[in-house]
């Protein structure tokens, strides 16, 4: 009965979430208007405030920021409530995908209208990547780490450690200078860790499992393998969809031929490279939050093990890439009061910004090395070239909608047969 004089805002959370376009920089401007000027369910200094916490989480930032309304609305129920609203319609679209990919493909429709969608989708990372260029590297240490981070990422794609290393090295990196931020509050009062230990013994249990599973060779062990994969990049990507996306191409699309070559893990979660290039670029003109595209991988994923399977790697995906963010969330912003006073956690967020742009710019020259040169013909290297810079400078110098691009690249690929 309490959750009914909260239907307003949950209709108000349901039109957000089929109307959100754009990543998290333009659901934010969207939250504005519907959550603090349309109707004010919380003031614009609460909605800014919310924001800038979740920038220091790993996860869906802008997917943490709406459940933080409802939580600040309505308490716990309310905040999973409003999460489950948002992020459904955008998963049940990318997840309806994997069984609808190979019906619209060049063998059904006698053209490829994907051709160029690769291609759009390493455009939009370049795009991120420069946009993030001049808030994430302000000084000597962040170019350093940005450089590095870049190189470490190409040369060592495929490697599953090399992304977790790269954010939790530089987050230390730049702890050791305390000049730039330097600790001026007062001490702060003791920290209750304990509200973190369930997202940690999900993290421990579900790599201690999937790796038993892999190295016992359990019968039907993708889907615990699956969870843990994407379990893992939830708990782990900071920098929303634009770093999750290279993650999941790595983990997914390079990293099992690697193991493959070497006769390890023969029946590694594998998606094909072509499918997630297409679901990297048609996620941008599906409203909602970005990382509904695990609800695609995780159908992908568990393809081959028949319908029911794959519907329920669709929701292993969608549960397993959102269920970190609510936790964290949810368990830190209890004690943000008292964790915002801690200097080393804004000097960490500068170094782990600093190797996201590092990653996001290695990221974009190795899908672009993959993509450019892969058509037999030389115009079609050359037009999938022209829509990588095209997507690039559409983003950022007009103001047309993402989803006006996707259409445009579709129809670039009907066309050009």
């Amino acid at each position: 009965m309490l959750l009914l004089r909260h239907i307003p805002f949950l209709k108000a959370v349901f039109l957000h979430s089929v109307t959100a376009f754009g990543g998290p920089q333009a659901h934010l401007g969207m939250m504005l208007k519907t959550f603090v000027r349309r109707r004010p369910y919380i003031t614009e200094h609460e909605l800014m405030e919310y924001n800038a916490f979740c920038q220091l989480l790993p996860g869906a930032s802008s997917t943490q920021t709406l459940t933080l309304i409802g939580y600040k609305r309505g308490g716990v129920p309310l905040a999973v409530l409003t999460l489950i609203i948002w992020m459904l319609p955008a998963c049940i679209l990318m997840g309806s995908l994997s069984f609808l990919l190979e019906y619209i493909d060049q063998r059904k429709l006698g053209t490829d209208i994907f051709k160029f969608i690769p291609s759009m989708a390493v455009g939009f990372l370049a795009y991120a990547a420069i946009t993030a260029f001049p808030l994430a590297i302000k000084n000597t240490i962040t170019w350093i780490i940005m450089i590095s981070g870049a190189a470490a990422t190409y040369f060592l794609f495929g490697q599953p450690w090399v992304i977790p290393a790269l954010i939790v090295s530089a987050g230390i990196a730049t702890n050791f200078s305390h000049k730039r931020i330097p600790q001026v509050e007062q001490k702060p009062r003791k920290i209750k860790w304990w509200n973190f230990w369930l997202f940690g013994i999900i993290f421990i249990v579900a790599g201690i499992v999937s790796e038993m599973a892999r190295t016992h060779d359990w019968p039907n062990r993708k889907p615990i393998n699956l969870f843990e994969n994407t379990y893992r990049m939830g708990s782990l990507v900071f920098g929303g969809g634009q770093v999750l996306m290279p993650m999941m191409y790595e983990q997914w699309s390079v990293r099992p031929e690697v193991l493959k070559a070497k006769d390890r893990n023969p029946d590694a979660v594998q998606i094909d490279e072509k499918d997630l290039y297409n679901a990297m670029g048609i996620v941008r003109a599906v409203p909602g939050p970005v990382f509904s595209i695990a609800s695609f991988t995780g159908g992908m994923a568990l393809k081959d093990m028949g319908t029911e399977m794959q519907v329920i790697g669709c929701l292993i995906g969608m549960i397993a890439i959102f269920l970190p963010s609510a936790l964290l969330v949810l368990f830190f912003f209890p004690i943000w009061s008292n964790l915002k006073k801690y200097a080393a956690v804004y000097r960490s967020l500068e170094g782990i910004n600093a190797a996201v742009v590092g990653i996001m710019i290695a990221s974009t020259i190795y899908m672009m090395k993959d993509i450019s040169f892969s058509d037999d013909r030389p115009i079609g290297s050359l037009i999938s070239v022209l829509v990588i810079f095209g997507t690039f400078l559409l983003l950022n110098f007009t103001k047309i909608a993402a989803p006006f691009i996707v259409v445009a690249c579709f129809l670039l690929g009907y066309f050009f047969q």
